[in-house]
């Protein structure tokens, strides 16, 4: 069973209600996300949520060198990354500085060539092809080596990246590139640190455009592409970066970019673009093409003027999306049987080692298998070459995973990674040693292995109203660190049970609290749920159920309520989070 914790942060919630006159449990659910701007949270507009670029360290050095290369016609080369913010990062700086120079290119890494981030070869390209003036986005700050041959071959340089910084015995490694802009830096005085790639790269050009004497709202076009990198890469949905979700939500639905209008229709979403379907959807077509074949297939999507090749490029992005969902699919599956098959499922940290899938989708797995287990994880597979293992691991917040790993980087060919997530390479010959040391040092616990979850606020749902989920709907985009509220009560009575769907894996409930009847619905783990509620009440009570008719039978339940809408019928529904 999973854990249910209460958030209890918000304790001057009343006082905030009525100071903002917003309903208190809005003003707990802020609290609990330790907002303090409310105004700018529930509001947020150019003015109030932009900080001015300039604050970021190099940014008048980067600016000063930009414009002096478009003054003078050299040639300027992107260098992105294989992810979908590296496609938003690259877009952003080919759009945004295309108003100023047609001496633009750009490259992006092959990931299974290159690797990640600017390599030796990919400047190589850069001496060949006569190029000026390197820019990078979203990689970058780790290329200490990769910098100084560039400047030893007569090449400026400039780095825009959000990843962490390189620290060897407590002194940031910084490269020595001729502009690096990354508000991770240590000396970086931007108050924002939470950008991605593609919101750092919006900044450098909203700097351009102020310098040049536009100012900084005309770009705000190029946030279509800053909301596909800030939703997809996953960082935190406050600040900065809710209003270039919100604004850049209102570009897509907006855009005049055939390529996107394109894989917008082809992906099947229907009535308009939100948080679920560029997390969901979009950000993974454009994944796929740097996981199996080139990245550069996105960037051409959104860049190709002609309608016939954006249709096709629309269309393979697609079809090697639904690739990646089978190799993905076959490669969990295979992963479970492995696991549950040869006692990997006692060991804490599981450390499994899968045949034949594609190297791009271990992460991927590893991450369901994680979800599965809520165990830390780590899936490998053969990499080009035989006698090396390469893989992705995804941890719980129990486990740092790189901490932990780091103490046996001696065993790898290549590591790296953060708390959450690492990737490393490792001899075949090794795996074995690496599995019994780490698992001999967890400190991981039975306790560590039982599902958190978090709940902002416990609420009687005979008092949910249109208007307060409307209320509850200003609160998005929900989404790393402004999570979709959760909220909680007791001792419902089930008046209706059945499973529904296709494939019958959906539960649908009518509950009753205080009078009230009220639908729920649940999606995750429903099959799991039903048998759990099969094995409580029992199966006549469960057909009675069916047929609605009533049993007794009364359930805690975590949930977040929205609203139905049917065949132009709106109703109160809960989503069921979990029931107990």
């Amino acid at each position: 069973m999973n854990k249910w914790l209460i958030n209890n942060r918000g304790n001057n919630f009343t006082e905030v209600s009525q100071r903002y006159n917003i309903h208190p449990l809005i003003a707990k659910i802020l609290l609990n996300r330790n907002i303090t701007n409310f105004e700018t949270f529930l509001n947020p507009n150019a003015e109030n949520s932009y900080h001015n670029p300039f604050l970021m360290k190099d940014m008048d050095k980067a600016v000063e060198i930009i414009i002096n290369a478009i003054e003078n016609e050299k040639k300027i080369r992107i260098v992105g990354d294989y992810d979908q913010d590296g496609n938003s990062s690259t877009m952003t700086l080919l759009d945004g500085l295309g108003y100023f120079t047609d001496k633009l290119s750009y490259d992006i890494p092959n990931r299974m060539i290159d690797g990640y981030g600017i390599s030796f070869s990919i400047i190589d390209k850069c001496i060949e092809d006569n190029i000026d003036l390197i820019v990078t986005c979203d990689n970058g700050i780790s290329a200490i080596e990769q910098c100084d041959y560039a400047k030893q071959n007569g090449i400026k340089i400039i780095v825009t990246d959000h990843h962490q910084t390189i620290k060897l015995d407590g002194k940031e490694i910084i490269p020595n590139a001729d502009a690096v802009i990354n508000p991770q830096q240590l000396t970086c005085n931007y108050p924002f640190k939470s950008l991605c790639g593609a919101g750092v790269a919006y900044k450098l050009i909203q700097a351009i455009n102020i310098k040049k004497g536009y100012g900084m709202l005309q770009c705000e076009n190029l946030l279509q592409y800053v909301a596909m990198g800030t939703v997809c890469d996953i960082v935190d949905l406050k600040d900065e970066n809710r209003y270039f979700v919100i604004k850049g939500l209102e570009e897509i639905n907006n855009t005049e970019n055939y390529g996107l209008k394109c894989l917008i229709d082809m992906s099947g979403i229907k009535n308009g673009v939100n948080v679920y379907s560029l997390g969901f959807i979009i950000g993974p077509c454009i994944n796929a093409a740097g996981r199996l074949d080139t990245a550069k297939l996105g960037v051409e999507l959104f860049r190709d003027e002609n309608m016939d090749n954006v249709e096709a490029y629309a269309k393979v992005l697609v079809d090697l999306n639904e690739k990646r969902k089978k190799l993905t699919e076959d490669g969990f599956n295979k992963a479970v049987e492995i696991i549950e098959n040869t006692g990997l499922i006692n060991d804490d940290i599981l450390i499994c080692n899968v045949e034949g899938i594609h190297e791009s989708v271990c992460g991927i797995i590893a991450g369901r298998i994680k979800d599965k287990y809520n165990k830390p994880t780590l899936i490998l597979t053969q990499s080009e070459n035989q006698d090396v293992l390469k893989g992705s691991g995804r941890s719980i917040s129990e486990y740092d995973i790189f901490k932990e790993f780091d103490e046996f980087r001696e065993l790898f060919v290549s590591f790296g990674g953060h708390p959450m997530a690492c990737g490393l390479s490792i001899e075949v010959d090794k795996l074995d040693e690496f599995r019994t040391k780490v698992n001999q040092r967890s400190r991981l616990t039975k306790e560590d292995f039982v599902k958190k979850i978090l709940i902002d606020s416990s609420f009687y749902v005979d008092k949910i109203d249109f208007d307060l989920i409307e209320e509850i709907d200003r609160l998005r985009p929900f989404g790393k660190d402004n999570p979709r509220p959760i909220l909680g009560d007791k001792n419902l009575e089930i008046i209706f049970a059945r499973m529904i769907g296709k494939n019958k894996n959906v539960l649908k409930l009518k509950l009753l609290k205080n009078n009230k009847t009220i639908d729920a619905i649940m999606f995750s783990e429903a099959i799991e749920k039903y048998n759990y509620l099969l094995e409580k009440f029992g199966e006549n009570v469960m057909i009675q159920l069916e047929n609605s008719i009533a049993s007794n039978a009364k359930i805690d339940i975590i949930y977040y309520p929205e609203i139905n809408d049917f065949n132009n019928v709106k109703n109160i529904q809960l989503n069921l989070i979990d029931l107990r």
